[in-house]
């Protein structure tokens, strides 16, 4: 699933704060937008097993 919230990719050099949008441009300051969620979980992860056996531990 892709968000449609965009964030201004210069928004800590040209602005006091976070500026928010749903165009591909930040409309203060016409600089490119990025998309603003966090990165997705990778099948790569090489410590996931160990997190997961930590989980499983933690519940019983």
């Amino acid at each position: 699933m892709k968000s449609d919230i965009h964030v201004c990719a210069a928004w800590e050099s040209e602005h006091d704060r976070p500026v928010y949008t749903l165009d591909d441009t930040c409309p203060d300051c016409g600089a490119e937008a990025v998309n603003s969620a966090p990165a997705p979980f990778s099948p790569d992860d090489s410590y996931g097993e160990y997190r997961r056996s930590l989980k499983r531990r933690r519940r019983e």
